[in-house]
């Protein structure tokens, strides 16, 4: 769909929603993401060309890791400043749930792949709420240093508490997610029997007790950045970040960092338009979304990070880095190769159970 096609279908949308018109729309827009590698991917394949044909005013905030507490907020205030923000799929199902984000109708506000196909099909099971348009399907992974894990490098996630093997220190997410459901699997916890572990009280001190053997050799952080950095000053030996984080560090850097896929925790992460905005605000973060959303739009996302494309008729369109000239598709999480012992994160668990658990991580943190 041409950007054209795209501000016609979705003027008509307002229009009929008796919203406003294309001219009326809001000139500046702020955007919430991540930061990093993953923001630069962002305003490459989508603020730059949306903002040279629009003339709109794009201003970038990178507050994701907050979203959740700080929509709160402002709806509580009752001034809402920001017209998109970039979540995960469980605080997107938890902002929908509280209603601090718009239900999006995927077949008319999204645009269709390039064949036809309704978005609603092209997206498929990715669409877990009424309120979260899909982009990317990454992992949460672990780096280690080549050069400091000696002669046999680690193949399973479980080396993550092995300091016998592997001296020295690691770096988690100060959170109880991921963190949670790893320990549990290092802990003899059938994968398939993780989440019905974790929900009791019983399982949730077996996870943490796990995480005890190996807290002392733990760095915590709270930015994507974090663990690359650390990586790339070699004070850490292994660290969990994002798979795209971890393709920067190593193809883009070229320090001496390798990936290990093994235990990937596959997520998705997307865009929600928060309530409480203006009506012209609204138009024009409709507006963005379907352009942005497109078939072309998220495959030309994979020209600057490896993460998978959240359309299927996005996929075939995945090339080659646009600065390094080298194929995408083998440093996606979804690769066959990297994907042969994936852990799918359960988004209504942590939509239902993430407050409690987390309160209980963070005190026992806190220790």
């Amino acid at each position: 769909m041409t950007l054209t096609r795209t501000l016609l279908a979705t003027t008509a949308l307002s229009m009929t929603a008796g919203l406003v018109s294309a001219e009326d729309m809001a000139n500046e827009m702020t955007i919430v993401s991540w930061g990093g590698a993953y923001s630069a991917s962002q305003q490459n394949a989508y603020h730059t060309p949306y903002s040279e044909n629009t003339g709109v005013t794009i201003i970038n905030d990178e507050s994701s890791a907050e979203a959740v507490a700080k929509l709160r907020a402002m709806n509580e205030a009752g001034n809402v400043t920001w017209d998109v923000v970039d979540v995960v799929a469980a605080d997107a199902i938890r902002l929908c749930d509280e209603g601090l984000a718009l239900e999006i109708d995927p077949d008319t506000q999204l645009a269709a792949a390039p064949d036809g196909t309704p978005a609603s099909e092209d997206f498929g099971d990715l669409l877990v709420s009424d309120c979260f348009i899909p982009q990317i399907v990454y992992s949460t992974t672990f780096g280690y240093r080549t050069d400091l894990v000696g002669d046999t490098p680690p193949t399973e996630i479980c080396a993550v508490f092995d300091t016998e093997t592997y001296p020295g220190k690691r770096s988690l997410e100060k959170r109880a997610i991921n963190n949670m459901e790893w320990a549990l699997l290092c802990d003899g916890v059938a994968k398939e029997d993780v989440y019905d572990v974790l929900e009791t009280p019983e399982g949730q001190e077996q996870a943490l007790a796990k995480l005890d053997t190996i807290k002392d050799d733990v760095i915590w952080w709270s930015a994507g950045a974090d663990t690359p950095q650390l990586l790339a000053d070699g004070e850490v030996v292994m660290g969990s970040t994002y798979n795209g984080r971890l393709f920067s560090v190593i193809e883009e850097q070229k320090q001496p960092v390798a990936m290990l896929w093994d235990a990937q925790i596959f997520d998705l992460d997307g865009w929600i338009i928060p309530t409480g905005l203006s009506p012209e605000r609204q138009a024009r973060a409709l507006d963005y979304i379907m352009f942005a959303t497109d078939t072309q739009r998220l495959a030309d996302q994979a020209k600057w990070i490896s993460y998978g494309p959240a359309r299927a008729s996005s996929a075939p369109l995945v090339g080659q880095h646009a600065d390094l000239g080298i194929d995408m598709a083998p440093h996606m999480p979804t690769d066959p190769e990297n994907a042969k012992n994936t852990f799918l994160y359960n988004y209504e668990f942590w939509a239902d159970y993430r407050d409690d658990i987390e309160a209980k991580f963070q005190a026992w943190l806190a220790k």
